[in-house]
């Protein structure tokens, strides 16, 4: 199979609306979700062709620390590398923003998330308790509920992205 490549397009804050059903493949709870989509930086995730395969939702949390707050693929685009790719292509532009460390975190429950993050380089930082039972319904993946927010972290000045 030929290896996909990505690209990463900013979207204008006018149009993040229009992304609101990629952002919650991601992240379940619509209200959460536009308490944040009119912040940070937000790219579509494209394909070789010019496909939104998904969408990556960025946030500076400092001068030198960026969030990924969201990234989500269609089904179809999962598995693929391409989450590690747009990682990496994040990595590379806020390094060159001067962002020393890429921080995200992802539920208890999240068991396919918590192994992605990992192998794309990212370290266990801290946990968040109870941060998911401040959501509106509860949220089950994997027979788990989801409870508490897994924090990572990746230096962006010993990754290669």
């Amino acid at each position: 199979m030929k290896e996909l490549n990505v690209q990463l397009q900013a979207v204008e804050s006018a149009n993040r609306l229009n992304y609101l059903p990629y952002l919650l493949l991601a992240d379940e709870s619509e209200s959460v979700v536009k308490e944040y989509i009119g912040a940070g930086q937000m790219f579509a995730i494209l394909d070789d062709g010019g496909s939104v395969a998904g969408v990556a939702l960025f946030m500076e949390e400092s001068e030198d620390v960026v969030e990924l707050k969201n990234i989500a693929l269609v089904p179809k685009f999962q598995r693929l590398g391409l989450g590690k790719k747009v990682i990496a292509l994040a990595c590379d532009m806020y390094r060159e923003k001067g962002s020393r460390k890429m921080i995200v975190g992802t539920a208890n429950s999240s068991i396919a998330n918590l192994a992605f993050y990992q192998k794309a380089g990212f370290r266990m930082a801290e946990i968040k308790k109870d941060f998911f039972l401040k959501y509106p319904e509860p949220i089950f993946e994997d027979g788990i509920q989801a409870v508490d927010m897994v924090m990572f972290e990746l230096d962006l000045e010993k990754s290669g992205g």
